[in-house]
C-alpha cells in the first residue's frame, strides 16, 4: 500500500518523520532509481527505496528505551568527524537503530527516550501535543522571588528570543544554593542555562527527571531499561496534555 516516503522511512528507522523530510529534501532519497521529491508516495512491497544509494531494511520492530544519560555524554547517535567523546547509542549494547528523543546537553544529565519509533518521536517534539518535559536544577545562589517570577513569565535571551512561560517550583535550600524544580511544553538549546545566565543564577547540576508521561524513576547513571508496554501506550495518547499544575502535584 503506498504511504509517504517520510513515513515510510520513519518506519525503518531513519528518525522522526521531520528528520526524514530533511533526507528527501537533500536529495538522498532514491524511488526506483529516481531523487525523491517531498510529498511523494512509495509502497515498499514493490518499490526500491533506497538512502545514500543503500535500500532501506523492512519496517523494525520497535524498540522503546529509557536511558539515564550521564554528564559529559553526547545526545547523538554519532558524533561529528574528529570528536571521539561517548554518545548515548554507546551506552545501548542493542542492535539496530536507535535514536534519542528530548536531547540533552553534554553538560546536563537524566533521562533521554531512545527509540526508533518516528512517528511516536515527532508526536514528544511537536509542541502541539503538549507533552512537557521536567527537571531539577541546582543552582550555585538561592534565587529571590523576583527571578522566580521573571523565569516563570519568561525571559529575553541574547539572540532576542522570549522564552514561553514555565511553571517553576522553589525545592530546598542546598548549602548557599537551592534545588528548583522545572516544567516546560518548548526546548529550546541550552534553554534552561541561557535563561540562568540572563538571571544570573550559576548553574551546577541540570538533571532531567521526566518527558511526558515517562519518568526517570529509579535509574542510575548510564543504566537503561525496555519501557512497558503501558508507559508506550501512555505515551502515544494524544488526549494526555497534563497542565505542570497537574504534574507537580504527582
Amino acid at each position: 500500500m503506498p504511504e509517504r516516503l517520510q513515513k515510510i522511512l520513519a518506519q525503518a528507522g531513519y528518525g522522526s518523520r521531520r528528520a526524514c523530510e530533511d533526507f528527501i529534501s537533500v536529495g538522498r532519497v532514491r524511488v526506483n532509481g529516481q531523487i525523491a521529491i517531498l510529498g511523494q508516495k512509495a509502497d515498499p512491497d514493490i518499490d526500491k527505496i533506497t538512502v545514500d544509494g543503500k535500500p532501506i531494511a523492512p519496517a523494525e520492530l520497535l524498540t522503546y528505551i529509557a536511558l539515564y544519560k550521564p554528564r559529559n555524554v553526547l545526545s547523538t547517535v554519532e558524533p561529528e568527524r574528529g570528536d571521539d567523546r561517548q554518545t548515548v547509542r554507546d551506552l545501548i549494547d542493542t542492535p539496530g537503530h536507535l535514536y534519542p528523543v528530548g536531547r540533552l546537553d553534554f553538560e546536563s544529565e537524566g533521562l533521554v527516550l531512545m527509540t526508533n519509533d518516528g512517528e511516536l518521536t515527532n508526536q514528544l517534539t511537536h509542541p502541539r501535543y503538549g507533552h512537557s518535559k521536567e527537571y531539577r536544577v541546582l543552582l550555585a545562589k538561592r534565587p529571590d522571588q523576583d527571578q522566580i517570577e521573571a523565569w516563570r513569565r519568561g525571559v529575553v535571551l541574547e539572540d532576542g528570543y522570549k522564552t514561553a512561560p514555565v511553571d517553576i517550583r522553589f525545592e530546598s535550600a542546598q548549602g548557599k544554593g537551592a534545588w528548583v524544580r522545572v516544567i516546560m511544553g518548548e526546548g529550546r538549546k541550552r534553554q534552561i542555562r541561557e535563561t540562568c545566565k540572563q538571571l544570573g543564577l550559576p548553574i551546577v547540576r541540570i538533571l532531567r527527571v521526566r518527558i511526558g508521561t515517562l519518568k526517570l524513576g529509579n535509574l542510575r547513571p548510564r543504566q537503561w531499561r525496555h519501557l512497558t508496554t503501558q508507559e508506550v501506550n501512555e505515551l502515544k495518547r494524544k488526549d494526555i496534555q497534563r497542565t505542570s499544575r497537574d504534574a507537580f502535584r504527582r
